[in-house]
């Protein structure tokens, strides 16, 4: 029994238009062709991978996770119910606007919405971007990552770890607690933020090429106030990459060059160098926020801390992300 990826994500929003414009022009997501109260969004072969509906709250939906079998559906929703949590059979409308064969649903404890499901539709018509890139890094990864605030971040460490199976890959305690998870290669595909607040953070989605990150890095930068955090690298997963603000309020982190872990001999550890060895400024924090975390990156400039060094060999260059 385990989760192989997240699947999709949904989000509430009354701003189709705006959303239609960002996922497409910003992320170079390809639109489907939707009729009624929602639209969707291709990133892969896969039907669909982001969903926005009409519907007010400009928060998370809904956070889709793949598993093997139908037998797993069956071995979550047991151990969901163990807890407390009243656990849902999707309808066969529900699975339909989902693009699956079989799906749950059930709330975490701060009550976002989970969606396990199986056997997802695949499209036979190839990926379009909706801007010129080199594609998405999704595959046995999964679409990304995503991340949520957190009143209390136990509570969901709990949930997601010892019931649903997720695998801690690292957490840090300063300047807030936050808990990154893995269900497959990709250093994390989930994570909790202890903000104090609640609701959606943001997902990222990751592309083949450098060049495709700042290129949307140059197209946020004409638009107001879309820039979030500045351009920089992470110091858990060595992503580099820039979060946008969205039309929702939430952030979008657009990256490449995530790490990839073997899962069978990866250990849990505290990290004390802070989010990012250089940049992500966070443009939308008042300054005494934003110093804080500056120093941190300063410290880490100090103690010449950085990650792994690629081997300069163009062949390899050339194969990465194939």
């Amino acid at each position: 029994m385990a989760i192989l990826s997240l699947g999709y994500i949904g989000i509430r929003s009354d701003k189709l238009t705006d959303w239609a414009h960002f996922s497409t022009t910003q992320l170079g997501m390809s639109q489907l062709d939707n009729a009624g109260k929602n639209i969707s969004f291709k990133m892969d072969d896969y039907k669909q991978r982001f969903v926005v509906t009409d519907e007010p709250g400009e928060t998370l939906a809904f956070l889709g996770w793949e598993v093997e079998s139908s037998t797993d559906l069956i071995e979550f929703a047991a151990a969901v119910e163990l807890t407390g949590t009243p656990v849902n059979v999707a309808s066969r409308s529900l699975c339909d606007r989902r693009f699956v064969s079989e799906m749950i649903l059930f709330d975490d404890p701060n009550g976002n919405r989970v969606e396990l499901f199986v056997d997802p539709m695949i499209d036979t018509d190839p990926f379009k971007p909706g801007r010129p890139v080199s594609g998405f890094k999704t595959g046995p990864y999964g679409m990304g990552h995503a991340v949520l605030h957190a009143q209390d971040v136990d509570s969901l460490l709990v949930f997601y770890r010892d019931t649903l199976g997720f695998s801690v890959s690292d957490y840090g305690l300063s300047p807030y607690p936050m808990y990154f998870f893995h269900v497959n290669g990709r250093h994390h595909s989930f994570a909790v933020i202890g903000t104090g607040q609640t609701g959606f953070h943001h997902f990222m989605v990751e592309y083949h090429n450098l060049d495709d990150v700042g290129q949307g890095y140059d197209i946020a930068q004409q638009a107001d106030d879309r820039i979030a955090y500045s351009l920089g690298r992470h110091t858990n997963d060595y992503m580099t990459s820039f979060y946008a603000n969205t039309p929702s309020g939430f952030f979008i982190e657009s990256g490449w060059g995530g790490r990839i872990i073997d899962p069978s001999q990866w250990e849990p550890h505290e990290t004390f160098a802070g989010p990012s060895f250089w940049g992500h400024e966070r443009l939308h924090l008042p300054e005494d926020k934003r110093k804080t975390l500056r120093d941190m990156r300063l410290q880490a400039a100090r103690e010449g801390r950085q990650a792994p060094q690629l081997v300069d060999c163009p062949w390899l260059y050339s194969h990465i992300g194939r």
